[in-house]
């Protein structure tokens, strides 16, 4: 059963806020006076529509123009989160770790307490204070048999060193991530939910690291069987895991023990990973599987590890995805990839554990140039995608793109999101049944229980198939007709 999120912000409170009228200026009246307001703000505010239904216990909506939201005035930040919060959307502040961090954090805090006050989540942008393990520094670098120091430069920067001489860099990064906690519980202002995209630095085990660590001395100390993938992976990842709950993690649990704290691509998963990052490349040495030209890489299922209690897999159409499959019908390329992603989070990730994935629309050719050939997803393909994670146990979406895309990407994130509010209580209460990747191009069906009755979703790409789907619920066989939308089917 899909818990509540109620040990995290009282839903009570979200539902009085919303009676109440907080979100009194909601982007509707007759001026639409958002002429001062920074260009995030407005591009959101300008391509969805005010909630038809209360947020109730959901989560917010994290759309990255929302960073761009944040003002000095503070009648004119206010403003902007009752407006952006009228669609349900979050303003995050960003934590800025550089000289200007004291002015970083009283903005952050001001927006922080404008959203305490409505009783609305405090959300906050981490990333820039993850960073600091790989600094270039000698003292970080592998180690070879001579004792001369070199870098994996396998990876952007080149600047990748060794997994197991980062310990004397913790402190300072902590550092960085403590001043700001520390100031937003002297000020009483609680955090909620904190993300970071903690990429490219620290223990690493991708691209062609795994020969670097062979020609380290020091790797070789720590990994006694390193010639065993599995072996030097487990280990790269504890030394992985280890830092980031150190100097991330634990920091700000320590404070604030009901925020929600994750990060990119950290996720409970079925022990694969089903895409690749665009730093990362091919090795078909490493294990995995393949499905037609798809390389699934096995992949640690450590997210316990971490300390995080927030997960976020990434669901992005990458380009490389549609020459790995042979379907004619090129959605059903991207929309079986993309439904293995969803499914392995969803059925991986504990009740209890917000699942907030990122996510994308317009097709991501970085690091792949662009290809006419490439056919782009469908919006259509996009919205059901979106709604089979809802329906197997997505709470909200983190919407990622580039300035040019904004106003599209908001636009069909937001519309799908928004209807779903409409069936809160059974994303809430309910219990989801189906985590099945069908045969691509057959009928896809995901059910959420509630009760006697199901809610069922069934999402078709072709006219092969008119029949109904069967599903077995409570020993009943329950049949699904090709129907476009949400279903709801009573249990004999």
């Amino acid at each position: 059963m899909k818990k509540k999120i109620t040990d995290l912000l009282p839903g009570f409170v979200v539902g009085l806020a919303w009676i109440a009228g907080v979100p009194a200026s909601d982007g509707a009246t007759a001026t639409n006076d958002w002429g001062n307001y920074p260009q995030g703000a407005r591009v959101i505010l300008e391509n969805t529509v005010p909630l038809h239904d209360p947020l109730g216990d959901r989560l917010p909506l994290f759309l990255w123009p929302a960073h761009d939201a944040i003002v000095e005035d503070a009648g004119l930040q206010e403003s902007i989160v009752r407006d952006l919060n009228a669609r349900g959307v979050a303003v995050i502040a960003s934590w800025q770790p550089g000289t200007d961090r004291a002015r970083s954090l009283e903005s952050g805090l001001q927006v922080g307490r404008i959203q305490k006050r409505l009783g609305l989540r405090v959300c906050v942008n981490a990333n820039a204070c993850m960073y600091g393990f790989y600094t270039g520094d000698p003292e970080t670098a592998h180690l070879d048999g001579s004792g001369n120091p070199f870098f994996d430069d396998s990876l952007p920067g080149g600047k990748m060193g060794c997994p197991f001489r980062v310990k004397h860099r913790f402190d300072a990064v902590r550092e960085q991530i403590a001043f700001f906690v520390e100031g937003y519980q002297k000020a009483g202002v609680a955090v909620d939910f904190v993300y970071g995209d903690w990429e490219i630095d620290g223990p690493l085990e991708v691209n062609r690291a795994w020969d670097s660590a062979r020609r380290c001395v020091v790797c070789r100390q720590h990994i006694v069987r390193i010639d065993d993938y599995r072996v030097f992976q487990a280990a790269v990842r504890r030394a992985r895991n280890d830092a980031t709950r150190t100097c991330y993690a634990e920091p700000i649990l320590k404070r604030f023990p009901n925020a929600m704290v994750g990060n990119y691509a950290v996720y409970p998963n079925d022990g694969h990973r089903y895409w690749f990052d665009y730093f990362e490349t091919m090795h078909t040495d490493q294990p995995h599987r393949k499905e037609q030209k798809a390389v699934y890489r096995e992949w640690p299922n450590d997210f316990s590890e971490t300390g995080y209690t927030l997960a976020m897999p990434v669901i992005y159409p990458w380009a490389r995805i549609h020459d790995w499959y042979q379907f004619p019908d090129s959605d059903v390329r991207w929309f079986h990839n993309m439904l293995l992603i969803a499914s392995s989070a969803g059925r991986n990730t504990k009740a209890a554990t917000p699942l907030v994935p990122f996510v994308h629309w317009q097709t991501v050719f970085d690091p792949d140039p662009a290809n006419d050939r490439v056919r782009q997803m469908s919006e259509r393909a996009y919205r059901e995608m979106l709604w089979h994670s809802l329906l197997r146990g997505t709470d909200s979406f983190f919407m990622w793109c580039v300035a040019e895309q904004s106003a599209r990407e908001v636009r069909l994130v937001h519309a799908a999101w928004a209807e779903s509010l409409g069936w809160r209580d059974w994303l809430e209460k309910g219990e989801f049944l189906r985590f099945d990747s069908p045969v691509p191009g057959h009928p896809v069906v995901s059910a959420v229980r509630m009760n006697e009755r199901v809610l069922v979703r069934r999402t078709d790409f072709n006219q092969d198939h008119p029949e109904p789907v069967e599903m077995v619920v409570a020993g009943q066989i329950l049949r699904v007709a090709r129907r476009e939308g949400n279903q709801v089917l009573r249990i004999p």
